[in-house]
């Protein structure tokens, strides 16, 4: 099943269980689908792979804007986002821990033959495209910068 289809169908069912937080969060994704599908030169049709993308950058602000409730002392407002972000993660790929994208980026690393913190750009350009919603971009960051430095 497409995930604007599955996004769709759990809203039905988030509706019939009166899970507000969750119906709030999958119309919002709904939404963004439905832009994303309308915009020029989309032909009217949505990737799961664009899906994907779309719900990791929602993720991302979610998480920016709890960061930045919390630093404004609205913790009432950083619960709802991050409540908000965990209905969002169920949908995602799992993310890799530590220990598979260190790993992973060591092989990056001898593949690129990169040798010191100035090839971190081709690392990082292999890496990105490799560990697309797999881990978050900075994550990838940190720990390549940790290794060739």
């Amino acid at each position: 099943m497409e995930m604007f289809d599955r996004i769709s169908n759990d809203i039905k069912e988030a509706m019939k269980a009166k899970d507000k937080v969750r119906l709030e969060t999958l119309r919002n994704i709904k939404k963004v689908f439905l832009e994303a599908k309308t915009a020029p030169g989309a032909n009217d049709t949505l990737t799961d792979e664009a899906a994907i993308k779309i719900m990791q950058k929602l993720v991302k602000q979610g998480k920016d804007s709890a960061t930045l409730y919390n630093e404004q002392g609205r913790a009432d407002l950083a619960e709802t986002e991050l409540a908000q972000v965990a209905v969002i993660e169920t949908y995602l790929p799992k993310q890799m821990s530590t220990e598979e994208l260190e790993a992973a980026l060591k092989a990056i690393i001898v593949e690129v033959g990169a040798e010191g913190p100035k090839d971190m750009g081709k690392v990082m350009g292999t890496a990105t495209k490799k560990l697309a919603g797999l881990a978050e971009g900075r994550a990838i960051s940190a720990k390549v910068k940790e290794l060739l430095g």
